[in-house]
């Protein structure tokens, strides 16, 4: 008959425990997207009147630093037309209707 061998206890933890960021960094990073998404939301809201009436449903790509912005029905040509004018740049994404989102829940 064979022995049987003990149990090992599971690993709990992260995999890498040393690439784990203080809280002072989440928080620095949390602020800073917010920022950011107050910057495209500005833009958005600005634009958003005029651009509605003809443009329902489309979606609108929009990049903070510069304020420009770029519109199309397809999100990933949307996406597309602001990486082509500005390759190293965040852009932000938002739908023309009365909030903005994009997706669904």
């Amino acid at each position: 008959m064979a022995e049987s061998t003990a149990k090992q206890p599971a690993r709990r933890g992260r995999i890498f425990p040393e690439r784990t960021l203080p809280p002072e960094e989440l928080a620095r990073r949390k602020a800073e997207d917010e920022l950011f998404y107050r910057r495209c939301r500005a833009i958005f809201e600005r634009v958003r009147p005029d651009l509605i009436k003809e443009h329902y449903g489309w979606y609108i790509a929009v990049e903070p630093d510069s304020g420009d912005y770029f519109i199309d029905e397809d999100i990933e040509i949307a996406s597309q037309k602001a990486r082509t004018k500005h390759p190293n740049a965040v852009h932000c994404m938002f739908c023309l209707n009365e909030t903005g989102a994009t997706g669904t829940i």
